[in-house]
């Protein structure tokens, strides 16, 4: 079993306090990402899982095991970095297998663990080949080949994906995802690309400043995202926030904007708030839609836009207006309106939207 439980972890350096006070719990076979802005700490975090880093308090366990004074190599963990770290001089084949070579592992158990992690990459043809006569994304294969044979418990990703263009990006997401499908063993990946991120994990922990800003389900955080700043992290295009003040009146509650009243579903369950609070109400383009019927459906704001910017990708336009003084994103499809001072009737789906407390920034 490869369960990691991390409790009260700090990492400082000197006077620079780069994770502060973690608490996390990794379940057996789960992928879960580290994601956040640079500096955040998520790459400290996962080399002290790896035991590259020191930690300077708490503790990491690994199958119910604490490993706070194990080395590296004891901790039965393998770690692909950006950085493919392959030796020029050697075949695929050998660097594949030269961490089993240099572990004294049999000659014949080396070759079928070889052989084995390039069938599952689908690099066998490569295997005679030397680094340089290799793709970016077929040189990553290869380190995630290195990593594979070493049958470890636990895989440890740090951006390696972040040196490929776009298109290989997008394969080796599908590559990563498959080999999880495929062994089912615990991995923990660092990125700071969102896409990366609610693609690949069954479970996100979105890290800021050294901390845990909010960690679940890739959907559980886009939809219910506990801050602005989680909300505006995730999600491309990113979310719009339009001040507003909070108007309750006799159990009914709306958003009172600079120029429109917006009103929000009895079942919110809004929750230790007063009327007049001032809040920040957010929308994603994909909560705003163009009108096709006579009337709004419940929970619904119709309001008539003049579109500013039309960005068409294809089957679907993004489309900006300005809401309350503030630009506002809504999501089209490609035939609802052909160029920018067209005015529509847009649908605001106010049982979607998010609402976050204007001085706290925390979600209510």
């Amino acid at each position: 079993m490869a369960e990691v439980k991390i409790t009260g972890l700090h990492k400082r350096y000197g006077a620079f306090h780069a994770v502060r006070g973690i608490d996390l719990d990794i379940r057996d076979g789960q992928f879960t990402v580290l994601v956040g802005p640079s500096g955040c700490g998520k790459s400290t975090l996962l080399r002290t899982i790896a035991g590259l880093e020191e930690i300077s308090e708490g503790t990491i366990e690994i199958g119910g095991e604490v490993v706070n004074d194990f080395r590296p190599r004891d901790r039965d963990v393998a770690m692909v970095f950006q950085d493919y770290a392959l030796y020029p001089h050697m075949s695929v084949a050998k660097n594949i297998g030269f961490g089993l070579k240099a572990r004294k592992m049999p000659k014949p158990e080396v070759e079928v663990r070889v052989a084995e992690a390039a069938r599952m990459l689908g690099i066998t043809p490569l295997l005679g080949r030397f680094p340089r006569q290799l793709s970016g994304g077929q040189r990553q294969r290869v380190a995630i080949g290195r990593a594979i044979v070493r049958n470890p418990r636990i895989f440890l990703f740090d951006e390696p994906l972040s040196n490929l263009d776009a298109q290989l990006r997008d394969e080796m997401r599908g590559e990563i995802k498959r080999l999880h499908q495929d062994i089912a063993t615990t991995m923990i990946y660092v990125t700071h690309d969102q896409i990366e991120a609610m693609t690949l994990a069954d479970r996100i922990v979105l890290m800021r400043d050294g901390l845990i800003e909010q960690q679940g389900a890739p959907l559980e955080l886009f939809e219910h995202p506990a801050s602005t700043f989680v909300a505006g992290f995730l999600g491309s295009p990113r979310m719009s926030f339009l001040p507003g003040t909070l108007a309750l009146d006799a159990g009914a509650a709306a958003i009172r904007l600079a120029d429109a009243l917006l009103p929000l579903a009895r079942g919110r369950g809004l929750k230790g708030v007063v009327d007049g609070q001032q809040v920040l109400l957010g929308l994603r383009p994909e909560h705003l839609t163009r009108a096709h019927t006579a009337m709004p459906e419940q929970g619904t704001f119709r309001y008539e836009a003049t579109i500013d910017l039309l960005q068409p990708t294809g089957s679907r336009s993004y489309a900006t207006f300005r809401l309350a003084g503030a630009p506002v994103m809504a999501e089209l499809q490609a035939h609802d309106v052909s160029r920018p001072g067209e005015k529509l009737a847009i649908d605001i789906n106010m049982n979607r939207a998010s609402i976050f407390d204007a001085t706290t920034e925390r979600a209510i």
